[in-house]
Formats: C-alpha cells, sequence, structure tokens
C-alpha cells in the first residue's frame, strides 16, 4: 500500500466526533486521526446519548467515529439513531467486531466504512483517503461475485430498511413492538391519531410490509443482529 502523508487527504475533514466509551481508546485514536488525516478538531462522547446531545447542541462535525459496543445501545442501533440525526455526516465504525455479516449490515445501514479496532495507521490513513474521495472503505470485504453468491439474510434486509425510517417513525414502530395502538400512541406523542396512522402506513411502506405484525417481527430480526457476540450494550 502506498504511503501517504496527511497533506495528501482531500481537505474535507476538520473536525471529528468519537464516540466510545473506553476514554483512553479515544484519546489513542484521537491522536492516530491528527496524524494521518490532518483532523485537528476532535471531540469525544462516552454514549450514544452524549453523541446526540453533541450533535444536537454543538458545531456540527465533519466525520463522526463510532464504536458499536456502547453502555446504552444495542448492536446497531447507535449507527442507525445518528444516521437519522446527521444523514450527511459520514459515520467510520471502529470496533472490534470484524465479521463479514456485521460489515455487510453496517453498510446497509449506511455506514461509510469499517475499520477494525487496534488497526495500523496505515489503514486508518487509507479509510480516510477513501472516505474523502466519497468511497466507502472496508477492508477484507468479500468481492462482488462473493456478495453476489450470498443470499442476505433476514436480518441484514430488515436493518437496511430500518435505517430509511425518521426519528419519529422509528420511534412509532417501538411503540408497536410494545403492543400499543394508535389511540395510545396518539396520546403518548402528543400528536393527532390521523397523524399516527399516516405514520404507520409510511412505515410499511417503507419496511415492504402489510401489517403492523409484519413489522413487529423485521423490528425483532434487526435487533437480534445486534445482539449477538459482544455487540450489545446494555439494555
Amino acid at each position: 500500500m502506498a504511503s501517504h502523508s496527511s497533506q495528501d487527504v482531500q481537505p474535507r475533514f476538520r473536525s471529528a466526533l468519537i464516540v466510545e466509551d473506553h476514554p483512553l481508546f479515544g484519546d489513542a485514536l484521537a491522536m492516530t486521526l491528527q496524524s494521518v488525516s490532518g483532523i485537528r478538531t476532535v471531540s469525544h462522547a462516552e454514549s450514544l446519548g452524549q453523541a446526540v446531545g453533541h450533535i444536537e447542541g454543538e458545531e456540527p462535525v465533519d466525520i463522526i467515529l463510532l464504536d458499536l459496543n456502547l453502555p446504552d445501545v444495542d448492536g446497531l442501533e447507535g449507527l442507525i439513531a445518528l444516521r437519522r440525526l446527521a444523514p450527511k455526516i459520514p459515520i467510520l465504525l471502529v470496533s472490534s467486531l470484524n465479521e463479514t455479516r456485521v460489515i455487510r449490515a453496517a453498510l446497509a445501514a449506511g455506514a461509510a466504512g469499517f475499520v477494525p479496532k487496534h488497526s495500523r495507521r496505515d489503514i486508518f490513513r487509507a479509510a480516510f483517503d477513501a472516505l474523502a474521495a466519497g468511497e466507502i472503505y472496508a477492508p477484507d470485504l468479500p468481492t462482488a461475485e462473493e456478495l453476489e453468491a450470498m443470499a442476505p439474510s433476514n436480518a441484514d434486509v430488515a436493518v437496511g430498511r430500518l435505517s430509511r425510517l425518521t426519528r419519529q417513525q422509528a420511534r412509532i414502530l417501538d411503540l408497536i413492538c410494545e403492543g400499543k395502538m394508535n389511540k395510545q400512541i396518539a396520546h403518548e406523542l402528543a400528536i393527532a391519531e390521523t397523524t399516527v396512522k399516516a405514520h404507520v402506513t409510511a412505515i410499511m411502506r417503507k419496511l415492504g410490509v402489510v401489517s403492523r405484525t409484519q413489522a413487529v417481527l423485521m423490528a425483532r430480526d434487526a435487533k437480534m443482529m445486534g445482539q449477538f457476540g459482544d455487540a450489545g450494550g446494555n439494555s
């Protein structure tokens, strides 16, 4: 792999938000970013809640580096939530989970790339070069032929479709999964029941289902995707 200096990277990324619950690794990652990408401003969040607060309350960042294993989310929930909140900010996953199905599901949910934790600096440099050029970066990703031979799992499909929901639609789907009817949802969210019905229709259209039961099953498939191995956080 050719060596690049930080000046070789397109000046697209000047600030970054690291979402990582281990401060020492977060500090080490910040030093790596500044040495290989030219980023000068790095902020930290140790949970999804802190990351949301940062994005909503402070100056926007150019890129987010996200660990899948956070204390307040399960699996890909953090990625999906941040994609809804900041759809134009690229999210690079930095995680110890490097199974192919994790990478595939994360890319389906809108991740801009994936770098295994404790990768060498040249890997991070390659990732930032790719993202700065508008490309997706994932080391050891299966070839197009290999991907074509793999039938996507229910969980892969579910994650990809759920990532299309707006934040309000995702909240309504959560309430549907709790068994609440439209009238109860309207009361809890302080919106009109007709508005809830419109959202439910849009949810089913985006998920490609024809009933509330099918929507709940798809949400559960996605949840299961986030609960294998060490992907799950504390519930």
